[in-house]
């Protein structure tokens, strides 16, 4: 928007706050206003309105309009003018953070993509805005999965009054009174903006207060974290090897015991969805191990390319080992692409990125391979024993592996498949394929997306 639009915008403004002094002055005196503000008893009002021209402004793209807008929100004004801001910027932002929820946003994907879209420091506001919302729901009330994420934001209230949270917050991180204001401005913008995703866990206040249990057994869960912890720490891929096939086995033992106990009660558990994050570089090949790694745990997995994440359907023991796998073997991966060095051709061009993305094609491969074989002779050994104790399981994996079947089309009726590249670094294949230390997949991995 043009100077003098700006200025016949805040002319209107203006205008409005005389016509409300002139019906004031009727009933009695009052204090005068400044850069077009309202009169003191509508001072909150006024600020909304200019907070809604500000991120309409920067969303799109009218510079001279937003700074201006920016300018009177962070100018002093009339008394109690600061306070009007904040409260405006603050409950707004509580409204979006709530109405995020509803599209399907969870508060870890939230806090994630502000700082990806923006910085630190609005990631670190969003975080606070989630510590807000969630003030309004008893914790019975909230999911597991989403207290969880809550715990590992470190989401509290630590501001005291929320009259105080715009002044605190800047001081902890260094910012004046118009970077906090557009900072507030930007992610609200961003929040306004965000896509809408599928809703994979009960909405904050809305969660059953019986838990579910359908987790990995603490203590089955601390031994397979310490085997690929140990597996992450070795520097030979044959023990690497073997610890991560070790814990896959685990992983799919725990999997048949907990679909016998669920069978026992006349059921077959509840489907279960996750959204992992998936970082660049290379996040094409990554989505594609965890693919693998999904098929291996009776999951579908979803990459949402556009938001760098991927989505896991299955069972919730089944979906927990998934990410344990996961985060563990994408830093086996990349410490052993790391420790192969940056590499050249025989004209001394730089072929690293085409090595570490063959590299990793080549991992994907060989993983899922390993996994599969490891996860069947899990699942034998277990089938075998409840077979012995008169238990035929074979009928209740088949419709465990249809429900998740049917969530997985319910839950994403137009999937498309795309096809990774053929890889084009021999070099980088071969190391990955040495890095993984399994049997090669007789096709070519298709990651869903």
């Amino acid at each position: 928007m043009g100077e003098g639009n700006r200025e016949r915008r805040r002319a209107r403004l203006r205008t409005t706050g005389e016509r409300q002094r002139r019906r004031d002055a009727q009933r009695g005196p009052a204090t005068p206003t400044s850069h077009g503000a309202a009169p003191p008893n509508l001072p909150e009002e006024h600020a909304r309105r200019l907070v809604a021209l500000a991120v309409d402004a920067l969303r799109r793209g009218g510079d001279a309009q937003l700074d201006a807008t920016l300018a009177e929100l962070a100018e002093p004004g009339v008394p109690g003018w600061g306070r009007a801001v904040d409260r405006a910027l603050f409950s707004g932002l509580e409204r979006e953070v709530a109405r995020s929820w509803q599209h399907g946003w969870q508060p870890a994907e939230l806090v994630r993509v502000l700082t990806r879209e923006l910085d630190r420091a609005a990631g670190a506001l969003a975080t606070d805005m989630v510590a807000a919302e969630s003030r309004r729901y008893a914790a019975a009330r909230i999911a597991p999965e989403w207290s969880r994420q809550l715990r590992d934001l470190d989401a509290r209230p630590w501001w005291g009054a929320d009259t105080d949270h715009a002044r605190r917050f800047a001081e902890r991180h260094g910012l004046d009174r118009l970077q906090t204001i557009r900072l507030a401005v930007r992610v609200t913008a961003v929040l306004r903006s965000l896509p809408r995703l599928q809703v994979l866990c009960p909405l904050p206040g809305q969660a059953s207060s019986k838990a579910t249990g359908d987790g990995i057994d603490p203590a089955k869960l601390a031994r397979i974290r310490h085997l690929l912890a140990k597996a992450e720490a070795t520097e030979f891929p044959e023990e690497a090897e073997a610890l991560t096939g070790r814990a896959q086995e685990l992983m799919a033992r725990h999997s048949i015991d907990h679909a016998a106990v669920v069978a026992e009660c006349g059921g077959t558990g509840e489907v279960h969805g996750r959204r992992l994050p998936v970082e660049a570089p290379y996040e094409s090949y990554k989505a594609a191990l965890l693919n693998v790694i999904a098929q291996a745990n009776h999951c579908r997995a979803v990459w949402h390319r556009q938001l760098a994440l991927c989505t896991v359907l299955g069972y919730p023991g089944d979906v927990d080992a998934v990410e344990l796998l996961f985060t563990s073997l994408l830093v086996q991966a990349t410490t052993a692409m790391r420790l192969a060095g940056s590499t050249r051709d025989r004209h001394g061009r730089s072929t690293t990125r085409s090595f570490r993305a063959s590299f990793l094609s080549a991992f994907a491969d060989r993983i899922g391979e390993r996994l599969m074989l490891a996860s069947h002779t899990g699942e034998r050994e277990a089938v075998r024993e409840h077979a012995r104790a008169g238990t035929d399981l074979v009928p209740v994996l088949a419709r465990r592996s249809a429900r998740v079947e049917e969530a997985f089309h319910t839950t994403f009726p137009e999937v498309e498949q795309t096809e990774l590249s053929m890889p084009t670094n021999a070099q980088g294949w071969e190391a990955g394929w040495a890095a993984a230390d399994a049997a090669t997949l007789h096709a070519r991995d298709r990651v869903t997306s």
